[in-house]
């Protein structure tokens, strides 16, 4: 560690530093704006971190983010039951809400089947899908993973676990209109809407 550097400024350049996204400049960037701001800036910061951890958890239904046991879409009795949307992270709910013309539920896995960082279908949400669809009336799983080898590799794994089940379910893919390699939260809306509308047989 640096001595011309204070341990509290270097131990927060670090912390920032573990952020996806975020490079040693940026957790110094950041790290010098919040030492000369005003000390209710970082207060507020501090606060929120601490509710978010303390208030947050996973809807016992289809794992998005929610400070409820049940979170406000799966609550919502107007949204159709039995068309489900599988997605791989919390972000991409947000993704396919602003695209603003999806009114089924979400069911988000958690990640991809992904051998090489050691995540099979055990680590992922995959079992309590199936579960859903056994004990439920959908007719339809829009698997909307990111394109790529880890995303489609989840895809025909629910596939085949569905075949399994032995239950009619309709099962389709959203269209390529997502750029292979592309992340769905990073997707304009137009783009998610097209890829919805645009959805293939699995």
């Amino acid at each position: 560690m640096s001595k011309a550097m204070p341990a509290s400024v270097t131990a927060l350049i670090d912390s920032f530093a573990r952020l996806p996204g975020v490079g040693p400049k940026t957790a110094s960037r950041l790290t010098y704006f919040l030492l000369r701001a005003p000390t209710e800036v970082a207060e507020t910061l501090s606060h929120a971190i601490l509710e978010l951890k303390q208030k947050t958890r996973l809807c016992n239904v289809c794992f998005n983010i929610t400070e409820e046991d049940t979170c406000e879409i799966c609550k919502d009795a107007q949204r159709d039951s039995s068309i489900i949307a599988v997605v791989e992270e919390p972000l991409d709910v947000l993704a396919l809400e602003r695209a603003g013309n999806f009114n089924g539920r979400y069911h988000v896995l958690h990640g991809v089947i992904s051998p090489r960082d050691g995540i099979g279908p055990e680590q992922l949400k995959i079992r309590e899908l199936i579960k859903r669809v056994h004990e439920g009336a959908v007719q339809e799983l829009i698997i909307s993973t990111n394109p790529g080898m880890e995303g489609d590799a989840t895809a025909m794994t629910i596939k085949h676990e569905l075949d399994k089940l032995g239950k009619e379910v309709k099962l389709t893919r959203l269209a390529r209109g997502l750029p292979t390699g592309a992340d769905l939260e990073y997707a304009d809306a137009m783009t998610v809407m097209k890829a919805l509308q645009g959805r293939q047989p699995l």
